[in-house]
């Protein structure tokens, strides 16, 4: 059966892996602050919006990664589901939209980096929205799966 039939499913995805997602989001985007202009041009009203703000979207686009990944393994029941699988294609989808996000909103100046962002070259985006999407859903699977499995019904 696919998972998206099981209501357990929808637990993990939902009481699980989002709240968790949620949060570690807003942790990297309070931390990585000082790399973005954002820092030292704006007044803090701004501030509480931009990370309020890419908090949700943050969690919007981890959410919509990990669907995704379920669909493309034909993943069944989650004390069935393919984790290290899920992981990688999660990671790399959340990799891929972040590029193709991280030069547009640069070139259109949505935000800007601050001169303490390393930039990875050849593709020219930042080094901590990078490692965001490797860090954060990793995390983010990693911990509810233990919460998964805490209450006894695997993952």
């Amino acid at each position: 059966m696919n998972w998206a039939a099981h209501r357990e499913s929808w637990t993990v995805i939902f009481r699980q892996y989002l709240p968790r997602l949620a949060l570690f989001s807003l942790a990297w985007e309070i931390l990585q602050l000082p790399l973005y202009t954002i820092w030292t041009t704006s007044p803090w009203q701004s501030i509480v919006f931009a990370v309020a703000h890419c908090t949700v979207g943050d969690a919007m686009i981890g959410m919509a990664a990990m669907v995704i990944s379920l669909m493309l393994v034909r993943a069944g029941k989650p004390a069935n589901w393919p984790q290290t699988t899920i992981a990688i294609i999660t990671v790399l989808l959340t990799l891929a939209y972040t590029v193709f996000s991280e030069r547009i909103n640069l070139a259109q100046g949505s935000w800007n980096y601050s001169y303490w962002m390393p930039i990875v070259g050849w593709i020219d985006v930042g080094l901590a929205p990078l490692a965001q999407w490797i860090v954060v859903p990793l995390l983010a699977l990693w911990r509810a799966s233990r919460a998964h499995v805490l209450t006894g019904h695997g993952l």
